[in-house]
């Protein structure tokens, strides 16, 4: 056994050494076309992300610090609660999930794990389904870019089929989960707050969300400079590279490809590509839930977004 993981650790050192060693050349005989793809990332970092992510991520920073997420969550339990009997700590992970936008429902996962608000295997089932690319970056840049007579068709292959899915998982995989009963408004016991906490609060999720956003923008700019290796390789075609560049960094490979592509950009934003993998690791990384079980989980519901684009496809001809 020991012989076995020395040898797989050697053979990764070499793959990994043979990789950047590879990167570092090709950046350097392509020195301006690797400034042009930083370039990109970075901007689209400044453009798009920031604006789009990080006022939630302080906004949920100061929900979470002054200990008002649950309460912010029960807004949502009437309707939420009866479908997935989970607890309030589990429905603000789902609504920041789904409202807010990648990666928050990782972030907001990770955050309520380590502070005992919910158990690692709750945190494993809205891994599985929260992460979702976020309405506002959806309807004001996907949409922009690849406009449709049906939008009504894509937002529920954006996003009723995350939702559908986590529901099909509560009721299999995740059964085990206790049922939580909804406990009134009334009888929730209050908090006291004041104008320091919560002025701390702010300071608190500033600091964090800067943090955060900053190394998002890292993973960014590097997964941009990863579509290098496509634009070398496969010199010469252009619509194949056009396809590869989602599955490095989402962003910017959407705003590369044709508008005739719509329907694959449809298909590909549910998986979100090896930035929006990084990032979610970035986001989890310092608890015991799997980066390996949330990719299947994104890697399922890919394919169940492209049979549902068939489906209506087939209904529709």
């Amino acid at each position: 056994m020991y012989k076995r993981t020395a040898k797989k650790n050697r053979l990764l050192r070499c793959a990994a050494l043979l990789f950047f060693t590879g990167m570092t050349v090709c950046m350097l005989l392509y020195g301006r076309l690797s400034a042009k793809l930083a370039l990109n990332g970075l901007n689209l970092w400044f453009t798009k992300m920031i604006p789009a992510l990080l006022p939630f991520m302080i906004l949920s920073g100061i929900l979470m610090e002054t200990g008002l997420s649950d309460s912010f969550a029960a807004l949502f339990s009437p309707l939420l609660k009866p479908v997935f009997k989970l607890s309030d700590s589990c429905l603000y992970c789902v609504v920041i999930g789904f409202l807010c936008g990648f990666p928050m429902g990782a972030r907001v996962c990770a955050q309520s794990y380590e502070r005992g608000k919910i158990s690692r295997r709750e945190a494993t089932l809205l891994l599985a389904f929260c992460n979702n690319i976020g309405p506002v970056y959806f309807t004001g840049y996907v949409l922009a870019l690849f406009p449709t007579d049906t939008p009504w068709l894509v937002l529920c292959g954006m996003y009723a089929v995350p939702f559908v899915y986590g529901l099909i998982l509560r009721y299999t995989l995740y059964k085990d989960i206790p049922v939580k009963k909804h406990v009134p408004h009334a009888q929730r016991p209050v908090q006291n707050l004041s104008v320091s906490a919560i002025l701390t609060a702010l300071h608190t999720s500033i600091l964090s969300g800067l943090d955060a956003i900053t190394v998002l923008g890292g993973y960014m700019i590097f997964c941009n400079l990863l579509t290098l290796i496509p634009c070398i390789l496969l010199k010469g075609r252009p619509h194949l590279i056009a396809l590869l560049t989602p599955l490095f960094e989402i962003t910017g490979g959407l705003s590369a490809l044709p508008a005739t592509d719509q329907v694959w950009a449809y298909i590909v934003l549910p998986f979100g590509g090896l930035s929006c993998i990084a990032q979610t690791y970035s986001c989890i990384r310092s608890t015991d839930l799997s980066l390996a079980e949330y990719i299947f989980h994104k890697t399922v519901q890919t394919m169940l977004t492209a049979a549902f684009y068939a489906f209506c496809a087939a209904l529709s001809g």
